[in-house]
């Protein structure tokens, strides 16, 4: 049994990380929840959701309950928020008090969606930050200064883009093209190379194909940078 902790998570699109106060980033997942489908039981969370991925029956399928920054699925969120809780809080008769990032710009219903995912996960109070301010607190930054700090903060599902001041958001920006475009960016460009049977991302998650065409890719161009090179002609001599 414990007391109460203070809890940072970063509910990402591609993956969660959850910080306790006094011991730092204790857990770093993927934000992804395998189910059944036919009963509707939660069967893992996280890492072990991934690595069932392609190892189990077709009645078993693997979620993404976040989307674009923000939930998409509600009830798999809440499960998914409070199996990691409980993962790094344990048993305590004192519920912990949870902030948790939001990307910028998002509504009050999104928000209110967020913070009643996390009080029903089992957090005591929750409150939310916009990712950028979070970002530039995590790397030093003074925002209390009236000097003015662009931070943009690459994500899975958004890019936020926010100029800070005098502890708030002066101007800021959310856009919908983030690290997951830039994975199937990457995938379409080299699909006319080599051809795989089928690019589309049914589950939500490409990381088995990203690494099977990187380590071919790597594979072609290291034979290529071994081939042996050429050997110089020798210029001919000219008649005198």
């Amino acid at each position: 049994m414990t007391f109460a902790k203070d809890i940072g998570i970063d509910l990402g699109t591609a993956s969660v990380l959850v910080y306790v106060k006094g011991k730092g980033v204790v857990l770093n997942e993927p934000s992804v929840v395998a189910m059944d489908k036919t009963t509707g039981k939660l069967l893992k969370v996280g890492t072990d959701a991934q690595a069932m991925l392609g190892r189990t029956p077709g009645n078993i399928i693997a979620i993404r309950p976040l989307r674009e920054g923000v939930i998409s699925d509600y009830d798999m969120t809440e499960r998914m928020l409070k199996e990691f809780i409980h993962k790094v809080a344990g048993f305590s008769f004192f519920k912990p008090r949870v902030i948790i990032c939001v990307p910028s710009g998002i509504t009050e219903v999104e928000e209110r969606a967020v913070i009643d995912a996390g009080i029903q996960a089992g957090a005591r109070k929750v409150y939310l930050i916009e990712e950028p301010v979070a970002a530039a607190i995590g790397a030093g930054i003074d925002i209390t200064q009236p000097d003015g700090h662009m931070v943009v903060d690459i994500g899975g599902g958004t890019a936020d883009i926010a100029v800070i001041s005098l502890s708030g958001v002066v101007e800021s920006a959310s856009i919908k093209i983030a690290g997951d475009q830039l994975t199937k960016g990457t995938l379409l460009t080299v699909e006319g190379y080599f051809k795989p049977e089928e690019w589309t991302d049914k589950d939500g998650v490409l990381h088995n194909r990203i690494v099977t065409v990187a380590v071919k890719f790597y594979l072609a161009v290291e034979k290529e940078e071994e081939a042996p090179a050429e050997p110089a002609k020798k210029p001919k001599k000219g008649k005198k």
